[in-house]
């Protein structure tokens, strides 16, 4: 058998092919991850954009001898590497004199949910009695046939029917032709089993080498031990960032009133037929039980709870108590019974409901629960709900994931004032346990595993400015003062537009694009809510007079390269709300160990944040810009070196007169 080329000669064919060239940074990963592979050691990777990171674990990934997965946070991400940088890769690599030992097969997995489901298609939807309704009423009713239609064009086509190649629709439409793995049949049931999109999409992950999914899927099946995805030697998690929201958000169940009522709504029919009035009593008794949570949760102030209220406590276990007992009343499935959609739908919303309850019920010191606000939806407000979390993630992922699975981890930002340590330990990687590149897995607990910054092919002390206002009051909890949107006003007045405004909050984003409508009304000012993302960001990138403000999903979600973002307006360090249950909850589950809770938590939420945000200025080596802080805690505070630290290696200034001056100057050269 030939012998397999050096991982750079791979990755040079590939880059050549593709009409690129040699990076170092690039060069210097992808022999990271290869090492690691090799002597089955943990890797985290910090590559600044415009590296090639994508294919710098793609190369040894489609080298390496076993099955290998890749786990994203992105759907944006995801689409890059299945529908770009794959195909490319994969027809760089073959033909007669295609490299020894590089097995290009791959698929894309992901939940169940996110594939049409040909059995609700064909055979209707339960209601919440449980009885199929074939034809959609309402206002969504030809956005749900639309779906059907689309969703026999792919199986008659051999498509994926994957939700993200559906015609546009909301969350309310798609669940109309979808179902999560407790409404499923199962494949052996289904009489569409044969054709299921999910099914066969598990197929071909079996039949290939590389499986493209997502964080959350790789949290199931990894954390929660729950199986989706074949069995792998190695999980290489790109935007590795995210991976202990996404870890946690995955873990994390919720309950209400209505989804007890719900679930005894459809339980009723189907146990009361099959076994007479005694299982009708099972449930009712979980209606009654639905009314016991409802008024306990009326009593019940939001929050997150040191000890669950009493009358609460009660009606969990009376919940969970007629949940099991509602459970034990359905029919047997019988073999050679006809499936029936409605009975498994209805058991499985009853499941999730004893399995929530039981969680919730045991006050567990591993998890953590609160009780929402609840809020105004779109249409009708949105009752409080209880939710339950788990205190901490790293345990699970050292115990379930890092244990058994040599783990590449890579994003633009993983090094949290100026190192690995905090991002290693909250994914349960010891700082004690780095070791140096080419150190073996040794037996016993120890993990060992390899940081390696590659660098970033911009030059940011030459492209970019850090300014820090350190000449403003401190933020309070009464939003931006005067002057702070004085201070807005000026720095976007001088940048001529070009703005990308970052905020803590809705209410702050509104308040600044109010004003400067108001004193720069020669500008375009839109802020985020008033259409959707991908509308605004087409606006702000096609008229580069243009200011876009608002919260969280910019400050992560945007990619706007060249001259239409020039400015990036930060009006505060963005620590975690001080009554956030989960993430108050873990600071002091860290003071309570002796450490720092509010760097370990607080200071480093707030550094991840800032330097994604941060990140949206320069995007290609060409870009220019400014990155204005408007809290001058930054350079004041005893953390702001850690977080400052956190930041590409931009030039720093406090001094407004230097920055408006450069903003104007990058203004007048476009």
């Amino acid at each position: 058998m030939p012998e397999q080329p050096p991982v750079r000669d791979v990755l040079s064919r590939a880059v050549t092919a593709l009409g690129g060239s040699e990076r170092a940074g690039q060069v210097a990963m992808a022999e990271a991850v290869a090492g690691a592979l090799t002597d089955e050691r943990h890797l985290l990777v910090q590559a600044g954009t415009g590296t090639g990171k994508s294919l710098a674990y793609l190369v040894p990934a489609l080298m390496h001898d076993q099955r290998v997965v890749v786990a994203t946070a992105t759907l944006a991400l995801q689409h890059q590497l299945v529908e770009r940088d794959l195909p490319a890769l994969v027809e760089a690599l073959s033909g007669p004199d295609a490299p020894a030992g590089v097995d290009t097969s791959y698929a894309v997995l992901k939940g169940r949910s996110n594939y049409a489901c040909l059995h609700r298609i064909r055979e209707g939807v339960p209601d919440d009695q449980g009885v199929l309704v074939d034809v959609p009423q309402g206002s969504m009713a030809s956005k749900v046939l639309e779906l059907r239609s689309w969703a026999e064009q792919e199986a008659d086509g051999g498509g994926t029917g994957e939700r993200d190649r559906a015609p546009r629709h909301t969350d309310r439409e798609w669940r109309q032709v979808s179902v999560g793995h407790r409404d499923c049949l199962g494949a052996a049931r289904c009489p569409f089993g044969q054709e299921c999109f999910a099914e066969l999409a598990r197929e071909r992950a079996h039949r290939s080498h590389l499986v493209v999914t997502n964080h959350s899927l790789l949290a199931i099946d990894a954390v929660e031990g729950v199986p989706m995805i074949p069995d792998y030697d190695v999980a290489i998690v790109d935007e590795a960032h995210e991976l202990v929201a996404r870890v946690t958000q995955a873990a994390t169940d919720e309950l209400s009133a209505a989804d007890v009522e719900r679930a005894a709504r459809r339980a009723q029919r189907h146990v009361a037929r099959s076994t007479g009035s005694g299982a009708e009593n099972a449930a009712d008794d979980l209606a009654d039980a639905a009314d016991a949570l409802r008024d306990a949760i009326d009593e019940t102030a939001p929050g997150r709870f040191e000890t669950v209220p009493t009358q609460l406590h009660d009606a969990l276990v009376l919940v969970r108590d007629a949940a099991r007992s509602c459970v034990s009343a359905f029919p047997k499935p019988s073999a050679d019974a006809e499936p029936d959609a409605g009975l498994t739908q209805a058991r499985g919303g009853v499941q999730e409901v004893f399995t929530t309850a039981e969680r919730m019920a045991a006050a567990s010191q591993a998890d953590v629960l609160w009780l929402s606000e609840g809020g105004t939806g779109a249409q009708s407000r949105v009752p409080p709900r209880l939710c339950i979390a788990p205190l901490q993630v790293w345990g699970q992922m050292r115990d379930k994931l890092l244990t058994d699975t040599t783990v590449v981890m890579t994003s633009a930002t993983l090094m949290l004032g100026g190192d690995f340590d905090a991002l290693a330990a909250s994914v349960g990687l010891l700082p004690a346990e780095r070791v140096e590149p080419g150190t073996k897995k040794p037996g016993g607990d120890a993990l060992p595993w390899t940081g390696l910054d590659v660098g970033s092919p911009f030059d940011y002390p030459q492209q970019a400015i850090l300014y820090v206002a350190r000449h403003l009051p401190p933020p309070g909890r009464d939003g931006l003062v005067q002057a702070q949107l004085d201070e807005i006003v000026e720095l976007v007045d001088a940048a001529e537009g070009r703005t990308l405004g970052l905020f803590s909050s809705r209410r702050a984003a509104e308040r600044a694009a109010e004003e400067v409508r108001t004193r720069l009304p020669h500008l375009t000012t839109l802020a985020q809510g008033e259409a959707q993302l991908p509308e605004l960001a087409a606006q702000f990138v096609g008229d580069p007079h243009t200011c876009l403000f608002g919260t969280l999903s910019l400050w992560q979600g945007l990619d706007v390269p060249g001259d239409t973002c020039q400015l990036v307006l930060i009006d505060r360090i963005p620590f975690p709300r001080p009554d956030d249950p989960l993430m108050s909850a873990r600071q002091k589950a860290a003071d309570r160990a002796g450490g720092n809770g509010f760097m370990q938590v607080a200071a480093t939420h707030a550094a991840l944040l800032l330097a994604q945000g941060a990140g949206r200025l320069i995007r290609t080596t060409t870009d220019r810009g400014v990155v204005a802080m408007l809290d001058p805690r930054l350079a004041t505070a005893r953390y702001g070196g850690f977080l400052r630290a956190s930041l590409p290696p931009m030039w720093t200034t406090s001094d407004p007169q230097v920055v408006r001056k450069a903003l104007a100057r990058l203004a007048a050269a476009v």
